[in-house]
């Protein structure tokens, strides 16, 4: 029996997460069953790619065009032809719409995942007419959330009937205590301070900004709280500026980028997640991974990920007042149960094995009819 030929269509593989989430998928596939390659609309490739390549797995670069580029239609269609390609699995919008246009009249089925939305959300009269036509032609649409399945609805316009819901998952994060014993005395945290957290790059949609201000209130009722920040990016200067505005240079560790911050999360007694719009944060299930409780806001897939006052806290969006409130209370709190709430649950619901059971079942199923 021939394998199946899955190919991932996506913009590039630098490290994201939907990048991450298409090598996780790529990584856990059963060898046996798939043959699974990527194609890329833009380059350069990126880090995820090199890892992949050395596992033996085929990668087609392209380089789209601005504005509507029906070359890469007719490069895509050749790829898929060229190569006997079964399924193609579209990540994000665009590579979705360039997939069903190359697909189209062939016998290669098609699937749509959304990975996330822009804040504020938003539609055109184009896609209110564009996008039932590309889903007529599309075997099944998926989203990381609910969250994200409704706005497919609300904004782009598709059937509620035609989207399923599968959660994104990952390998639960290692790391040697005596590595994140040693990261505390490198960052000179004291050993009776509480540590809180964040991984995310610093864009203004992640609101570092609303962060830092509740960390100042909490500061005032737990003065012996740092506060880390892993990450970089354009809102690093305004986030700079907000906490010597702040006066909160003694208690705020901006780490910059770090490719593997599995320590850091490690380090953390509290994950904290202030997006104004997220999808399914990678980084929040890594931290679930490792037991942490969590402080998020009421954003997009957050409330289905971590339950309220089960294994952390959700606040109303963009609401300074209640995300230091709930910082405090779960300091107050008895940590170490939300903490093995987070794990359970991560367990449970958002594991690397159940998100790619999930979708080689439906690989296969598409397969067969």
């Amino acid at each position: 029996m021939s394998k199946i030929h899955v190919l991932h269509i996506t913009y590039d593989m630098r490290i994201g997460g939907t990048e991450m989430v298409i090598k996780n998928i790529i990584d856990g596939r059963d060898k046996t069953k798939y043959k699974m390659s990527v194609l890329c609309l833009e380059s350069p490739l990126g880090p995820f790619a090199e890892e992949l390549q050395k596992d033996g797995i085929s990668f087609f670069e392209l380089t789209r065009q601005p504005g509507f580029d029906i070359n890469l239609i007719r490069n895509i269609r050749q790829t898929i032809k060229t190569n006997q390609v079964d399924l193609i699995h579209c990540h994000q919008y665009t590579p979705w719409v360039y997939g069903v246009m190359a697909a189209a009249l062939t016998k290669t089925k098609v699937i749509f995942t959304e990975h996330g939305r822009f804040h504020p959300d938003s539609s055109s009269w184009k896609r209110k007419f564009i996008n039932p036509v590309l889903n007529f032609f599309t075997d099944q649409v998926t989203a990381i959330s609910k969250a994200t399945k409704h706005a497919l609805v609300e904004f782009e316009h598709l059937p509620e009937k035609s989207i399923n819901v599968i959660y994104n998952g990952i390998a639960p994060l290692k790391v040697a205590p005596y590595a994140v014993k040693q990261l505390r005395a490198e960052l000179k945290i004291p050993d009776n301070h509480t540590i809180l957290g964040t991984v995310a790059r610093f864009d203004p949609i992640k609101n570092h900004i609303m962060m830092l201000k509740a960390f100042a209130q909490v500061l005032k009722k737990y003065p012996q709280t740092t506060l880390i920040m892993v990450g970089d990016g354009e809102e690093r200067v305004k986030i700079e500026s907000c906490i010597n505005a702040l006066s909160l240079q003694e208690n705020v560790i901006l780490t910059g980028y770090k490719p593997k911050p599995e320590n850091y999360l490690a380090l953390m007694d509290i994950y904290l997640l202030s997006s104004l719009s997220e999808g399914t944060s990678m980084t929040l299930l890594e931290a679930m991974s490792l037991g942490k409780p969590c402080v998020v806001t009421d954003a997009g897939g957050n409330p289905e990920i971590v339950q309220n006052n089960e294994n952390g806290i959700v606040t109303p969006n963009d609401n300074r007042e209640m995300f230091a409130q709930g910082i405090v209370r779960v300091i107050a709190e008895n940590r170490n149960n939300l903490g093995k709430a987070s794990k359970a649950r991560f367990e449970q619901r958002f594991s690397e094995s159940k998100m790619n059971r999930q979708y080689q079942d439906l690989y296969q199923r598409l397969k067969t009819h």
